[in-house]
């Protein structure tokens, strides 16, 4: 279970005070996936870091009584000074699980060759995007968060390896997916949430949050 407990986070931008979240109540309960709606530019990956650990709210408590993944999506879960191995080995160290394991699993699904034991300062998008899905997978999660979709790459054969690797974790676990389109939400969620001016409406079904999201749009 995930619990925001009247929750609150803002930011100056230089001229005025930019709500994402006012008091915000809600949980996310294992086994329900939730969906967000909000349009570029409200706070959704705010939220989604808030989710994870990564971002401290002004106001109000967040509790997880679960294993809670950093945001799949996001680009701050390396290091680009570093090697994808020193990067998949930290990462394990960080989580108590054997950096030897770690380092084979995500090196067996990058499949990057040589780049594997340089930094990642110097990857393209694409490999980028495989390393930070590896080590998404190299862990075992009961709440996914997935900041605007997956990741994408130009190769078929990672792809396939990824993606059958990710469907056979989403089998037991649960997802929270934020995204300023619905149809990214489809394949994931039944129930949704909408975003609007620091307020988090939350629906049965994610038609109905269709409804107030575009009609709102």
């Amino acid at each position: 279970m995930l619990e925001f407990i009247e929750v609150s986070k803002s930011y100056w931008t230089g001229t005025q005070r930019k709500v994402i979240l006012d008091r915000a109540t809600f949980r996310v309960e294992l086994g329900n996936s939730l969906g967000i709606l909000a349009p570029n530019g409200t706070g959704k990956t705010t939220i989604i870091n808030m989710m994870a650990g990564t971002e401290r709210p002004d106001e109000g408590r967040i509790r997880r009584a679960c294993r809670v993944s950093f945001p799949l999506g996001a680009p701050s879960t390396m290091n680009a000074g570093q090697s994808a191995r020193e990067n998949a080995r930290f990462l394990a160290r960080l989580y108590g699980l054997d950096p030897d394991y770690v380092e084979a699993f995500c090196r067996w699904v990058c499949d990057i060759g040589e780049y594997f034991d340089r930094p990642v300062s110097i990857y393209s998008s694409g490999m980028k995007a495989r390393l930070g899905f590896a080590m998404l997978l190299a862990l075992e999660f009961d709440i996914y968060l997935i900041d605007e979709g997956m990741p994408s790459t130009t190769d078929v054969e990672f792809n396939r390896k990824a993606g059958g690797i990710l469907r056979e974790r989403l089998r037991n676990a649960t997802v929270v997916i934020v995204s300023h389109q619905a149809k990214t939400l489809e394949k994931f969620c039944r129930s949704a949430a909408v975003l609007r001016d620091g307020r988090l409406h939350m629906f049965d079904t994610l038609e109905e949050a269709k409804r107030m999201y575009e009609y709102a749009a």
